[in-house]
């Protein structure tokens, strides 16, 4: 087995939810702000987009694999502090959200995987990639 597919079909699953939950947040604003003022949380419509914002700007991460690490770990307070708030009436949904919680802290703590987007190279990437290839570099 591919250890690197294996994690980014995780990375994939993992992010599906925020990817389709957050895009439905922005999609829906206002309605959703509804929801947010009943629930008597300040600034609801500047809140329903910033979560929306959040989740989308999250999924994308993890898809990509930019900054896994520390992704995971917000991600999965994310779902722990809104199951809390917001699922703490419905069990299934509340343990949805720690399932997945889990799932981000298992990622937050191995390697996203040799198959991620390099927005930047390193100097020491840099420099191997144009030297010949029996050439060492120390940082």
């Amino acid at each position: 087995m591919n250890n690197n597919l294996v994690l980014l079909a995780g990375r994939i699953l993992l992010s599906v939810l925020f990817l389709v939950s957050g895009a439905g947040k922005i999609g829906a604003g206002p309605t959703f702000a509804g929801m947010l003022g009943h629930m008597g949380l300040p600034a609801p419509l500047l809140l329903a987009y910033l979560m929306g914002l959040f989740e989308v700007v999250g999924g994308a991460a993890l898809v990509i694999g930019v900054q896994t690490r520390i992704v995971g770990v917000l991600l999965a307070a994310w779902c722990v502090l809104t199951g809390v708030v917001v699922h703490i009436g419905a069990p299934i949904d509340l343990m949805k959200n720690v399932a997945l919680a889990g799932g981000l802290l298992v990622l937050a703590a191995s390697s996203p995987g040799s198959l991620v987007l390099r927005t930047t190279w390193s100097r020491r990437d840099r420099l191997a990639a144009m030297a010949p290839s029996n050439a060492t570099f120390n940082s």
